[in-house]
């Protein structure tokens, strides 16, 4: 599933309806964040607690959507904005395993020319 994906990743730091399913997610998308939900991006939501989290992706005939809720503990999320931003690879892994990921630092990425 998500070991293909190399798309973009947005994430959403205002606080959306978890009720919400895929076809509410897909119309905030598309209507709201002015984004194309079948482009194979990853859109990340957040609830208003900061526990849970929810990834849109759309895989070439049809939507997953992933959720996950921490049983103790807060996901840190960057302050609560209206629009969407783009994230890393790096950053996804840092919160999803609930680090600040704004303060993180990644290693910078090598270019391997000589191999033994």
């Amino acid at each position: 599933m998500l070991l293909s994906f190399n798309g973009n990743i947005w994430l959403y730091p205002k606080p959306i309806d978890f009720r919400k399913q895929i076809d509410g997610i897909v119309l905030l998308v598309a209507d709201h964040l002015q984004l194309n939900p079948t482009s194979g991006q990853l859109f990340l939501f957040r609830n208003r607690t900061a526990n849970k989290i929810k990834i849109l992706w759309w895989d070439r005939n049809g939507f997953w959507l992933c959720y996950k809720r921490l049983e103790k503990g807060k996901l840190k999320f960057p302050p609560i904005v209206d629009q969407a931003f783009e994230l890393t690879r790096d950053q996804l892994g840092w919160l999803l395993s609930g680090l600040d990921f704004i303060k993180q630092v990644a290693l910078p990425e090598v270019k391997a020319t000589n191999f033994f």
